[in-house]
C-alpha cells in the first residue's frame, strides 16, 4: 500500500469508524482529502526548473458540516495537511512552505457543500536588528551617545487567494425523485373467443364448461359440466387444466395432462368446439 493510500486509510478509520454514522449526509473528510489534492493539481504554476503549487488551503463549511468536526477538528486538520503533503511529494511539486489547511465556516453553504480557496504564502522570519558599531572609548566625563533601535520592517503582504471553488453533490436527491420519469404503465388484455364471440377475462380464474354457472359456457354435449379452467399463475403466466372432464382438454391438439402453460394465439379444444386464447400488453 502507498503512502498516499495509507493516508487516506487512516482518515477513513479516524473519521469513518465510530464517527460514520455523523457523517452519512454530511461533507466525508476523505472527499475533502481528495478535492484539496484536486485543488492543488488545478494551480500549478511552473517556473524554470519547478512547479510550485499552493501552500495555503482554506476549506470552507457550512454551519452544519462545521459542527461535525468540533470536537476533533485539530486532528481532522493534521490528517489534511499530511495528505497534502505526501501528495505534494509523489507528483514532484514544490511549496515554500510545508501545506497549510484552514478551516472557515460559511452560513450561505448548504449541507454536504463546500469551498476551497488556495493561495501561494511567503512566511519570511523577520530579519535580525542590526546591532550598533562599537565606539572608540570616551573620556569618562562624556557621556555615551544613545542609538534608538531601527524600527521593524514591515510584515510581508500576503497573495490575494484565488477564486474559491464550490463543490455540491452531484445531483441532490430531491432533483432524482423530481426528474425521475414515472414507469410507463402496461396494461393486459386477456380473452377467450368462443364461436366467434370474443369475450373478455376478468378475473385470474375462469372456469370452462356446458353448466350456466361456468364463467365461459360452451353449449356442445361432448363438454362436461365443468370441464377446464384457465388460470393466471403469476403476473406473466396463464395455464389452462382439465377438471377432470370425460373427454378431456387440449392445446393445439396436444392434450393436457395436469396443467399446460398458455400464449397469445393457442388453441384450447374441449369435447368438439374449439377455444382461443388471447393476450395482448399495450
Amino acid at each position: 500500500m502507498s503512502v498516499l493510500r495509507a493516508i487516506e486509510s487512516k482518515i477513513e478509520g479516524l473519521f469513518e469508524g465510530i464517527f460514520g454514522r455523523a457523517f452519512r449526509t454530511h461533507v466525508q473528510p476523505v472527499e475533502l482529502a481528495r478535492k484539496l489534492a484536486k485543488e492543488m493539481d488545478e494551480h500549478r504554476s511552473v517556473s524554470v526548473s519547478r512547479v510550485y503549487v499552493p501552500n495555503e488551503y482554506t476549506l470552507y463549511l457550512s454551519p452544519a458540516d462545521r459542527a461535525q468536526f468540533a470536537a476533533y477538528e485539530g486532528s481532522l486538520v493534521g490528517e489534511l495537511q499530511e495528505y497534502l503533503g505526501e501528495h505534494a511529494r509523489r507528483e514532484g511539486y514544490a511549496l515554500l512552505t510545508p501545506p497549510s489547511v484552514l478551516l472557515q465556516t460559511d452560513a450561505d453553504l448548504a449541507m454536504g457543500e463546500f469551498g476551497i480557496a488556495t493561495r501561494v504564502v511567503e512566511r519570511e522570519e523577520p530579519a535580525p536588528r542590526p546591532m550598533a558599531a562599537p565606539l572608540p572609548a570616551a573620556p569618562v566625563e562624556a557621556a555615551a551617545p544613545v542609538v534608538a533601535p531601527p524600527p521593524p520592517p514591515p510584515p510581508p503582504v500576503p497573495e490575494a487567494p484565488a477564486a474559491t471553488m464550490i463543490y455540491r453533490p452531484e445531483t441532490p436527491l430531491e432533483e432524482l425523485e423530481e426528474d425521475a420519469a414515472p414507469p410507463p404503465v402496461q396494461r393486459e388484455t386477456v380473452t377467450l373467443t368462443v364461436d366467434g364471440r370474443v369475450l373478455p377475462v376478468t378475473s385470474s380464474r375462469v372456469v370452462v364448461g356446458r353448466s350456466r354457472e361456468c364463467d365461459v359456457r360452451v353449449d356442445d354435449g361432448n363438454v362436461s359440466r365443468r370441464h377446464c379452467e384457465v388460470v393466471q399463475e403469476s403476473p406473466t403466466t396463464w395455464v389452462v387444466a382439465d377438471l377432470g372432464s370425460t373427454n378431456g382438454t387440449e392445446v393445439n391438439g396436444r392434450k393436457v395432462s395436469r396443467r399446460t402453460r398458455l400464449d397469445d394465439g393457442d388453441r384450447i379444444t374441449v369435447g368438439g368446439s374449439e377455444l382461443v386464447f388471447g393476450r395482448t400488453v399495450q
